[in-house]
């Protein structure tokens, strides 16, 4: 959970780099969130009009984007990639398999152009 709050404290901060860890933790509670509010909203009812969305979903996506950018890109530079390396999951099929083949990625060890290593802080 400390990961998840050190992206949310980090809200648009592109710069840097941000371990396998953080990122991953970040989005395992950020999918557990999603899907829990989701299920509220379709508990009490709170969906939009006639769509599948609920307020509070719909809500919290949008309060987490920019975190959720921000660390992707941390992420990427750990690698030694620059933040444009997301664009790639616009290629069909190949391109959202090879950025998540980039997640995983061991980081970087020691500095690199976007930072000291995550690890020895």
């Amino acid at each position: 959970m400390k990961w998840y709050i050190k992206v949310l404290k980090q809200y648009a901060d592109f710069k840097g780099r941000a371990r396998r860890t953080e990122f991953w933790m970040f989005v395992l509670f950020n999918t557990i969130f999603a899907v829990a509010l989701s299920y509220l909203d379709y508990l009490f009812d709170m969906e939009i009009g006639h769509t599948q969305l609920g307020i509070l979903y719909v809500t919290y996506v949008l309060v987490t984007f920019i975190p959720g950018l921000a660390v992707s890109v941390r992420r990427l530079h750990d690698i030694g990639k620059s933040g444009w390396m997301l664009f790639i999951a616009l290629i069909p099929i190949v391109g959202p398999i090879w950025l998540i083949v980039l997640y995983v990625t061991e980081g970087n060890s020691g500095n690199n152009p976007y930072g000291s290593d995550p690890k020895e802080q």
